[in-house]
């Protein structure tokens, strides 16, 4: 007899169990099941690694792995929904077996465990392409979904193609291909069409995916309103990143391996994982139906994104989807409200190339004269490194008519909002606690200069420097690979001077 329970809306939240809940989708899909009022259990190799996500607390865990067949069903005890996350990619020739014995082994334990639904993320496979001819990459994702529909427990597919958003793979390798070369001598893949998908959408699509009816059994095409080649997408994506017009010039000779090579020295993207990707460009990716909509519909009203013209319900356009995924979070102090935006567990290639100088000084001083000493800034003290630099840079600036060394203020008042500081203007102050500043230099990227005073727990202070530039083009690369190498003095000379006035101002009687 079919179990309907999961068609009524007022009945408890199906349990889920996410495996790959620290991958790039199963960390962004946890907190969207727990806000959907889904309780979830992970099912993790390494526990430690789910600790760094905010929301560790408020899931259930579970130690094991997809090929064990022990831990895979230990995890699966009162599951409802289980979401089937993982993949071999990138681990060398074999992976393939290893995805198929992982997806067989997962379908039986789920079939053992009363599972009510398997849910898996593909990819999007070309139309009248014989599966010998696919790339091994989307050979072995359509390979997994018919592994999991047929193992006895409905199972939802969802095939997706390129992933809009921080921390994709595929979308880094746009970024950084976009970014690093202002002309691009390319392979014919440049000119296949494919159907991206925000991956704010994808999401909502896999929460969705926990109610479905009971009968549905089968793999749904999940992508966005635009249909594009590769080349389009590096356009519009410099376009919206405010960089000038890319020149594509794509030329026959580069065989998919040779053009992945090539990813692979120009991106940080790890070449394991970029060779796969590109193979699967060599086929059209478009959606040949779009029958999830008749299941999971789109909302009336979702939560806004906060930018101009994005609309707040239906599938993200990829314009729109593009300035999600680029949007700088370093200037926001709220919890992330879009899972298109970077978080501190992705890899080390995803989220652009952001440049970080962090110091960190403990002051024999009280944490109100440290606090004085960072307004000192505020009434034009020496606060810089290297003076004579800083001079002939401000020279310079005020020559071509631009912020230059005025202070903007000097008055002894406390700092506000809006206040400029020689070349960076004040974002955020939290009196004795906390100053934000944002760069007016005229830098090829936004840039940012945050200090914190806390307490050390023995009456002394603890200073703290946290600069940031993102580079934007191969003008900010170059830029933000000079600053590196000189930013070390810069930066721990500034340190060291607003540390040693703080200590001389607590050394003075009363």
């Amino acid at each position: 007899m079919a179990d309907h329970r999961n068609l009524n809306p007022s009945s408890p939240p199906p349990r889920c169990l996410v495996t790959g809940a620290t991958g790039y989708i199963g960390s962004r899909l946890v907190p969207e099941l727990l806000a959907a009022g889904h309780p979830v259990r992970c099912l993790v190799r390494s526990p430690d690694k789910l600790r760094r996500q905010p929301w560790a607390e408020r899931v259930g865990q579970a130690r094991g792995d997809v090929l064990d067949a022990r831990s895979v069903r230990a995890a699966m005890e009162g599951v409802d929904v289980a979401y089937y996350l993982v993949h071999s990619l990138g681990t060398g020739p074999g992976f393939e077996e290893t995805d198929r014995r992982a997806a067989r082994n997962f379908g039986e334990q789920a079939r053992a465990a009363g599972v009510r639904r398997i849910v898996y993320l593909g990819g999007l496979t070309p139309s009248g392409v014989p599966e010998r001819d696919l790339s091994p990459h989307l050979r072995s994702r359509a390979e997994v979904g018919r592994v999991l529909l047929a193992s006895g427990v409905r199972t939802a597919v969802l095939r997706a193609g390129v992933i809009i958003g921080s921390g994709s793979a595929s979308f880094e390798m746009l970024r950084h291909l976009t970014e690093r070369l202002p002309v691009m001598v390319t392979p014919r893949w440049v000119r296949t069409r494919t159907q991206p998908i925000a991956v704010r959408d994808v999401l909502r699509l896999l929460v969705g995916c926990a109610r479905l009816p009971y009968e549905v059994n089968r793999a749904f095409d999940i992508g966005g309103p635009d249909v594009v080649t590769y080349r389009d997408m590096m356009r519009r994506y410099a376009a919206v990143a405010g960089l000038p017009r890319r020149l594509v010039i794509p030329v026959p000779v580069l065989t998919p391996r040779l053009s992945s090579l090539w990813v692979g020295l120009v991106t940080p993207v790890p070449g394991a994982l970029a060779r796969p990707l590109v193979e699967s460009l060599r086929h059209e990716v478009v959606c040949g139906e779009g029958d999830i909509a008749r299941y999971v519909p789109m909302p009336s009203a979702g939560p806004s994104t906060g930018l101009p013209d994005c609309p707040s319900d239906g599938p993200l356009p990829l314009d729109q989807a593009l300035r999600l995924a680029l949007r700088s979070r370093t200037a926001r102090r709220e919890p992330m409200p879009e899972p298109s935006d970077p978080l501190p567990t992705d890899p080390p290639w995803a989220g652009g190339s952001r440049r970080v100088d962090h110091r960190e000084r403990v002051v024999d001083a009280a944490p109100e004269e440290l606090w004085q000493a960072v307004e000192g800034i505020a009434r034009g003290e020496r606060w810089q490194s290297l003076p004579p630099a800083w001079a002939l840079r401000g020279w310079l600036d005020t020559v071509v008519g631009r912020v230059g060394l005025h202070l903007g203020r000097r008055e002894a008042a406390p700092l506000r909002a809006g206040d400029r500081l020689r070349f960076w203007r004040v974002e955020e102050v939290e009196p004795r606690r906390r100053l934000r500043l944002r760069s007016e230099l005229p830098l090829p990227g936004p840039a940012w200069l945050e200090i914190s005073v806390g307490e050390d727990g023995a009456g002394g202070a603890v200073y703290r420097q946290h600069a940031v530039f993102e580079p934007h083009g191969l003008t900010g690369r170059l830029c933000g690979w000079g600053g590196a190498a000189c930013g070390g003095l810069v930066f721990d000379g500034m340190a060291r001077n607003v540390a040693a006035r703080a200590e001389a101002h607590a050394a003075v009687p009363g």
